[in-house]
């Protein structure tokens, strides 16, 4: 092994032990990163001969989160409204679940036979108080035994009622203390504001650390989004002087065939879960789905996940169809599906494309284990993660075994 080689696995090494060490704060580079990647298009369109990149950037990213903001405003009102409804329903919703459709369901797999016959109810022991004891006294009266705890006192209108016995105090002392109680009170009360005041200053504390943190990293990940997209040219081109000349065509080669992955996986899936969002609006408003924006929201951020997220999305819609009766559901679930179709059969082959193609299972073997080890930061980014490391396998394997080549019929 030369020099040369030596020197790039020890920073190979290097490289890969750093990002390992500062992989808690390495969230701004990779969403810099993601923003970069599907934001350069866009930017290279605007760009102009007199037009600077950084004015072409800063154009898109106005245009960009000004549509987001208004859309967040417009859309912001009813949101609340809806999740404020959903919370006050979700009781009754649960209730009508629970008592009508899984009594139904249960009744139906017994009928099948799938389900063993319910157990009979247990019975139900009452208590037997005691009986009050009376007892002949040698003068001719009676006497009344009703137990302890117990004590007999004379009404104001006549007769008499049992009521609990009064503990004297353990000091001897009969009555009430009003100075002791009062300074009780008070201490209580103080102690209690204090409690709530420190609990209220943590939370506070918390919450604006939490919203300026979230704003830093927004900062910081829109300027390193800036800079790539900037210096995207002088980036590519030091890695390709790290390859020796006579490999660069083959690393251009590579270069390329990674683009189309992720162009694929990334844009196309983005493209993909607007798509699905605005199918699910239209289908759960025309059904009268009650909650209609909000399953539509989340209908488009867990599309976002790949297999896993539509599964996920679609779950909480039949539910809430269920409770509206069972061609609501038939109907909800009727749509999902077809939505589900129409993306298999025609969104992924035309907007994915036939590069960005990957196998199911690694597809489901990446998402566990991105969730498994960097959570749903990890689920997000596992897609793209395997389309390069499926483009590095077809290039290193075109390298060694050459290019295939079909074989025509005749």
């Amino acid at each position: 092994m030369n020099r040369r080689r030596i020197f790039f696995t020890v920073c190979a090494l290097a490289i890969i032990a750093t990002l390992v060490l500062a992989r808690e704060v390495l969230l701004p580079f990779v969403l810099a990163l993601v923003i970069a990647y599907v934001l350069l298009p866009l930017v290279l369109r605007v760009q102009r001969p007199r037009l600077h990149r950084a004015g072409a950037i800063l154009i898109v990213y106005i245009v960009v989160l000004g549509s987001l903001g208004l859309f967040l405003r417009l859309s912001a009102p009813r949101l609340v409204s809806e999740v404020s409804a959903l919370r006050t329903e979700l009781p009754v919703l649960a209730e009508h679940l629970r008592d009508d459709w899984v009594p139904n369901l249960q009744g139906r797999l017994r009928a099948l036979g799938v389900m063993p016959p319910p157990e009979p109810p247990p019975k139900v022991v009452e208590a037997i108080t005691p009986a009050i004891t009376v007892k002949p006294e040698a003068d001719g009266s009676f006497g009344i035994d009703i137990g302890s705890g117990l004590e007999v006192e004379p009404r104001h209108h006549g007769g008499y009622r049992v009521v609990p016995a009064h503990e004297e105090p353990a000091d001897g002392m009969v009555g009430l203390d009003p100075q002791r109680i009062i300074a009780d009170a008070v201490g209580q009360s103080v102690e209690y504001a204090q409690s709530n005041a420190l609990e209220l200053a943590r939370m506070a504390q918390g919450v604006i650390v939490g919203i300026s943190r979230a704003i830093f990293v927004f900062g910081i990940t829109l300027m390193l989004a800036a800079y790539l997209m900037i210096t995207k040219e002088k980036i590519l081109a030091f890695f390709r002087s790290l390859v020796k000349p006579e490999d660069r065509l083959a690393w251009d080669s590579l270069l390329d065939r990674i683009d189309r992955g992720l162009s694929g996986v990334v844009r196309g899936q983005l493209i993909i879960c607007l798509i699905n969002g605005t199918l699910s609006a239209i289908g759960f408003a025309l059904f009268g789905l009650k909650f209609w924006p909000i399953l539509a929201v989340v209908s488009t951020v867990f599309s976002l996940v790949p297999i896993f997220g539509s599964i996920a999305s679609s779950v909480p819609a039949v539910l809430l169809a269920l409770t509206q009766g069972p061609s609501t559901a038939v109907l909800v679930l009727a749509w999902i599906l077809g939505i589900h179709q129409l993306e298999a059969n025609f969104l992924n082959p035309k907007i994915m494309g036939d590069q960005a193609r990957i196998h199911p299972v690694l597809v489901i073997f990446s998402l566990l284990v991105g969730e498994h080890w960097f959570h749903a930061v990890g689920a997000l980014l596992a897609v793209p993660v395997m389309s390069i490391l499926q483009s590095l396998f077809l290039h290193f394997r075109e390298r060694i075994d050459g290019p295939e080549v079909e074989s025509q019929p005749d």
